[in-house]
C-alpha cells in the first residue's frame, strides 16, 4: 500500500461534523461543471508526461495538501516520490481512458455514494450506529439542505482527498473491465500445458560442480562483465541513469567529555530543583526536554527504567542524574496519594482553542468570558433537567464525545490534560466541577472509578545527551583530512585502510532519489553525485550524526547498466561461465557418460520422475537447461553436448518421457487457471503504461 493510501485511510479528521455532511452537496451540483483530469499544469514545470504537463504549483499543492493530512505519520521527503508516482500513474491512466471515452455520469456517482455498496468515508458518516446501516436517504436529504458551503476550504479539501480518486477508481475499474475482458486461452493451449504439466521424464547424467574450480584460478575484469551485459541486455537495461558510491563514516557521537559536562551540569541543579516550588517554571527556565504533567499518575502507567527507585522518594526528594535512553534525568518526587486506576467520566467542553491538525498549534476560538456564558446556559439546561446526552450535543465543541453524551469511557491516568485528569482521578463519584484546561472550559461529571493504587506526580528534568561543538568541530575536522588527502580512488581506500574505517559501498540510486541506500535520507549526497564525475570525493556530509565522505565510483547511462553498479550480481555469473568453459575443455571428455565420468573423475548418476512443469533436478536444484534436455525427444538414449548449467555443468542422456497422473488436474482447469493468472497480470496495466509512456523527470531541478 502507497503512502497516499496509507494517508487517505488514517486522514479521518478532514471530514468532522457538518463538514461530512455537506460536502456532497458540493460535490453532486459541482461535479459534473469541471469534470475530467484538473489541470496538472501551472507555474514551472517540474515534469511533462507524453506531452502534459505536471506544473510545480500544482505538485506542491499535492505534496502539501498529503503532508497535512498525514498528521506527522511521513515527512515530506517521502511524500515527495510518492505524489510523483501518483500523479504520473494519474495522469497515465487518465488519458488511456480519455481515449476510450470512458466515463462516469451523475446516475452513476449517485449510485456509487448512496447504493447498497458506498464508499468507505460515506459509510463511516451515514451508518446508524444502532442498526449497523447505511442510512442512504438521510445522507440524500443532509446534502440537498447543504450547498450552501462549496467554497469551504475543508469541502475542496475532503473533495480532493476522496471523491476525486472514488471517481478516478471508477473510471480505472472500467478501464481493467475492458482489459480483463479481452484475456481467452484458446483450448489447444490449455490441452499442451496440461500434457506438459503432467508430464515426466527421467535421465543419467554426469555432474561437475563449479565449485571444483577454485575463484583464485578465474580472472574475471570489466571488459568481461560488460561483454556479458551486452549479451543479456534485456536483464540489465536501465530507464534512467543510476549512479554508485563508496563512502566511509565517520562518528559524530557524543564524547565521554560531552557525557560528564552534561552530568555536571545536571548535578548544579540538583539543589535548586529540590528548593523549586513552581516546578513547572522550573523546568521551562532550564529547557527540560520533558514537560512537567501537573497531575498524578498511577503506578502501572510510570513506564522510567528506575520507576522503582522513584517511587521509595519523599515529596521534594531528587533522584538523579540517570540515563533514560538518550537522555541524563534528574526526577522530583512532587506528591504522592491513593487513586483508582481507571475512571469514567462525561464532560461537556465550551472550547476557546481548537488545535491546528497540521501544526499542532492552538488556534484561539473564543475568549475566556464568552466560553464561561455558554458553559453557563449548557449548565442551567442540565439543572432544568435536560439530559446530559442532549446538551452535549448541542453544546459541547469536543467531537470526540459529543455525539456519545459527552462521555469517555473508563480510562487510565496520565493521558488527559492535567487539570481535566486530576479531578477525574482525585474527586468522587458523582461529583461535578467546571475544570479550566488549554482547550477551554469543561462541566465535567464523575459517572465511574475502579481500581486501587498509588498516584504519583513527578517533575523530571530532561535533557538529551548531544555532541558539543567542540566534538562536532573536530569529527569534521577528522572527516575534512581525510577527504582531502584522498582525491583518488587509490588514495581514498589507502586512507581508510590506514585509520582503520570500514569503506561501504552503496546499490544505485537515481536523480530525483531522496536516499542512498543504506544511509537514510541523503538528497544533499545524491545531488553532489549528479554534479560530480567518478572518481570525485566529497567533502563531509553529516548524516544521522555521522560526518560521511563519499567517492564516486561509478555512472551507469540510461541503457545498459556499467560494469560497476552490477559487480555484486555478474560477477559471479562471469565466473561460472569461465569455469564451465574449463571444466568442458579439460574433463568432459568421452563418447559414453561412463567414459566422460571417468574423465571427470566423477559418476553416472539417475534422476527419476522429473516434472516438466518444475525446473528442480532432485539433490541439485533448479536447472532449467537439464531439464529441457530429459524431455529432448532427439535425447532419448543419446548423450548431450556439455551443458552449462546453474551449479555446475552437466552431459545429460533421457531415459524417456512420459505422463504422469493428472491428479485432477484437466485441460479445462488448466485453461480457468491460466485466465485467471493472464487476469491478475492484466490488471498491472498500469506497469506496461508507464514503460510505454515519454515521462519528463525533472524534479531534480527543485529538490
Amino acid at each position: 500500500m502507497s503512502l497516499i493510501q496509507k494517508i487517505r485511510d488514517r486522514a479521518a479528521w478532514i471530514v468532522f461534523g457538518a463538514i461530512a455532511v455537506s460536502l456532497l452537496a458540493f460535490i453532486l451540483q459541482d461535479y459534473f461543471f469541471n469534470k475530467g483530469r484538473a489541470s496538472m499544469g501551472t507555474g514551472t514545470t517540474i515534469g511533462k508526461v507524453n506531452g502534459e504537463t505536471i506544473g510545480r504549483d500544482t505538485f506542491e499543492h499535492k505534496v502539501d495538501f498529503y503532508l497535512q493530512m498525514n498528521n506527522g505519520q511521513y515527512q515530506r521527503s517521502q511524500l515527495v516520490p510518492q505524489v510523483w508516482d501518483f500523479m504520473v500513474n494519474q495522469i497515465i491512466v487518465g488519458q488511456e481512458i480519455d481515449k476510450l471515452g470512458i466515463d462516469v455520469n451523475s446516475n452513476e456517482l449517485s449510485d456509487i455514494l448512496f447504493g447498497s455498496n458506498p464508499p468507505q468515508f460515506m459509510q463511516q458518516y451515514f451508518t446508524d450506529p444502532k442498526t449497523g446501516v447505511y442510512d442512504a436517504n438521510t445522507a440524500k436529504r443532509q446534502f440537498a439542505n447543504l450547498k450552501t458551503k462549496a467554497n469551504d476550504p475543508q469541502v475542496r479539501n475532503f473533495t480532493e482527498a476522496y471523491v476525486d480518486p472514488t471517481v478516478m477508481q471508477t473510471k480505472a475499474e472500467k478501464y481493467q473491465s475492458l482489459i480483463t475482458g479481452a484475456v481467452y486461452v484458446p483450448k489447444w493451449m490449455s490441452e499442451k500445458m496440461n500434457a506438459d504439466a503432467n508430464a515426466m521424464a527421467k535421465a543419467s547424467f554426469v555432474f561437475v560442480p563449479y565449485t571444483t574450480v577454485s575463484d583464485s584460478s578465474v580472472t574475471v575484469n570489466g571488459d568481461d562483465m560488460a561483454a556479458y551485459i551486452k549479451k543479456h541486455a534485456a536483464q540489465y537495461k536501465r530507464d534512467d541513469e543510476t549512479r554508485t558510491i563508496s563512502y566511509v563514516s565517520f562518528s559524530g557521537a557524543p564524547s565521554k567529555a560531552d557525557s560528564d559536562a552534561l552530568r555536571n551540569n545536571l548535578d548544579q541543579l540538583k539543589s535548586t530543583f529540590v528548593s523549586s516550588t513552581d516546578e513547572k517554571s522550573f523546568l521551562n527556565s532550564n529547557s527540560s526536554d520533558k514537560e512537567f504533567y501537573n497531575s498524578f499518575v498511577a503506578t502501572s502507567k510510570i513506564t522510567e527504567a528506575v520507576k522503582d527507585t522513584l517511587f521509595r522518594l519523599s515529596p521534594g526528594q531528587v533522584y538523579g542524574p540517570y540515563i533514560n535512553g538518550t537522555d541524563y534525568v534528574l526526577a522530583k518526587m512532587v506528591a504522592k496519594q491513593s487513586m483508582p486506576d481507571s475512571a469514567k467520566v462525561r464532560h461537556i467542553l465550551v472550547a476557546t482553542h481548537q488545535q491546528d491538525q497540521s501544526s499542532g498549534q492552538l488556534i484561539p476560538v473564543r475568549d475566556d468570558s464568552a466560553a464561561m456564558k455558554r458553559l453557563d446556559s449548557a449548565i442551567a439546561l442540565l439543572k432544568a433537567g435536560v439530559s446530559f446526552d442532549s446538551v452535549a450535543k448541542v453544546y459541547s465543541d469536543d467531537p470526540g464525545s459529543k455525539d456519545n453524551g459527552g462521555i469517555y469511557d473508563y480510562f487510565p491516568s496520565g493521558q488527559m490534560d492535567p487539570a481535566f485528569n486530576d479531578f477525574s482521578f482525585t474527586g468522587h463519584v458523582g461529583e461535578t466541577k467546571t475544570v479550566q484546561t488549554v482547550f477551554g472550559y469543561h462541566y465535567v461529571e464523575i459517572l465511574g472509578q475502579k481500581g486501587n493504587e498509588t498516584g504519583y506526580k513527578i517533575a523530571y528534568l530532561s535533557k538529551p545527551l548531544a555532541a558539543s561543538t567542540e566534538t562536532d568541530n573536530a569529527v569534521n575536522n577528522t572527516a575534512s583530512q581525510f577527504a582531502a588527502s584522498s582525491q583518488n580512488q587509490k588514495d581514498f581506500e589507502a586512507n581508510a585502510k590506514k585509520q582503520n574505517l570500514t569503506v561501504l559501498s552503496s546499490q544505485e540510486f537515481k536523480q530525483n532519489d531522496f536516499t542512498v541506500p543504506g544511509l537514510g535520507e541523503s538528497r544533499d549526497l545524491i545531488r553532489w553525485a549528479y554534479d560530480s564525475k567518478v572518481g570525485a570525493v566529497s567533502t563531509p556530509t553529516n548524516l544521522n550524526d555521522n560526518y560521511i565522505v563519499a567517492i564516486l565510483t561509478s555512472v551507469s547511462a540510461k541503457g545498459l547498466a556499467s560494469p560497476n553498479s552490477v559487480q555484486a550480481t555478474v560477477e559471479p555469473l562471469v565466473r561460472n561461465e569461465k569455469k564451465a568453459q574449463i571444466i568442458i575443455d579439460k574433463k568432459m571428455k568421452g563418447s559414453s557418460l561412463q567414459q566422460v565420468a571417468q574423465n571427470a573423475q566423477s559418476t553416472v548418476q539417475n534422476a527419476d520422475s522429473l516434472s516438466f512443469g518444475a525446473y528442480i533436478v532432485p539433490a541439485i536444484g533448479n536447472e532449467p537447461k537439464f531439464i529441457g534436455a530429459a524431455f529432448n525427444k532427439q535425447q532419448l538414449h543419446k548423450m548431450s553436448n556439455p551443458i552449462a548449467g546453474n551449479a555446475g555443468v552437466f552431459v545429460v542422456q533421457s531415459e524417456g518421457a512420459f505422463a504422469g497422473p493428472s491428479l485432477g488436474q484437466t485441460a479445462e482447469i488448466q485453461k480457468q487457471q491460466l485466465e485467471q493468472m493472464l487476469k491478475q497480470q492484466a490488471s498491472q496495466a498500469i506497469t506496461a503504461l508507464r514503460k510505454a509512456a515519454d515521462v519528463e523527470d525533472d524534479r531534480y531541478k527543485f529538490y
